[in-house]
């Protein structure tokens, strides 16, 4: 019997797991993945035709699928918005739970920082992002569709380069790191409330607020997860 590709996917990357952090993610780790599975090549290069990038790729939505699995296991009804979007950034940067899923963090942070993958790396920080509010609720499409998401990218990426360096007890500091950043945030969002209330700015405001009016989210899609091919989810 045939398995599906996103079972043969996982194999490898389980396999892969052990690998890295002494390989990264490279051919000789797909290899070894490859060989530890006793899994038939041409499978394998079917599931994963870009080889360690898609396993790269697939370790990272594995760690968004279990963000999202905990947030949904959680109440948030009593937290506020910040309360709610820091603990989703905690979430998810807790599903590297083991010194070998913290390296190989590390690793695709390496990876995706080459020039030809850079691309990839950042829209997996986007749709990480983009989960996040639509796990949170957010309603918004208009351009503040964008800058939420936008904003929470560069919150996501510099608490996980801060943790990546973070050998305190329980990554305390990375949690204080990650309520500085949140904070800096907030504030942004409290001067923008203060302008448009302002009604001696508020004539000069109207131009550029119609125009962002005007800016719609794009259309949601059914996810796609076809063997080097990780859409994001809308």
């Amino acid at each position: 019997m045939t398995m599906p590709y996103e079972t043969v996917r996982d194999q490898l990357l389980d396999a892969a797991l052990n690998h890295v952090p002494f390989e990264g993610w490279c051919a000789a780790c797909f290899d070894a993945a490859v060989a530890d599975t006793g899994l038939d090549r041409t499978v394998a290069q079917a599931a994963c035709p870009r080889g360690a990038v898609d396993l790269a790729l697939a370790f990272h939505k594995r760690g968004d699928d279990i963000m999202l699995k905990r947030l949904e296991d959680t109440d948030l009804s009593a937290l506020k918005i910040r309360e709610r979007v820091t603990l989703a950034v905690r979430c998810r940067i807790e599903a590297a739970s083991t010194p070998n899923e913290k390296e190989a963090v590390r690793r695709g942070v390496v990876l995706f920082a080459l020039p030809h993958l850079a691309a990839e790396g950042t829209r997996a920080i986007w749709n990480t992002c983009d989960l996040i509010w639509a796990a949170l609720g957010d309603s918004s499409d208009d351009l503040n569709w964008y800058t939420k998401r936008g904003l929470l990218s560069g919150v996501y990426s510099s608490t996980l380069l801060f943790w990546m360096g973070d050998d305190s007890a329980d990554n305390a500091a990375t949690w204080t790191f990650l309520d500085r950043r949140i904070e800096d945030v907030m504030t942004i969002e409290k001067v923008k409330a203060q302008v448009n209330a302002n009604p001696l700015l508020k004539p000069f405001m109207a131009g550029p607020m119609w125009l962002s009016k005007q800016i719609r989210a794009p259309t949601r899609a059914p996810r796609v997860d076809l063997p080097g091919l990780l859409r994001p989810r809308r």
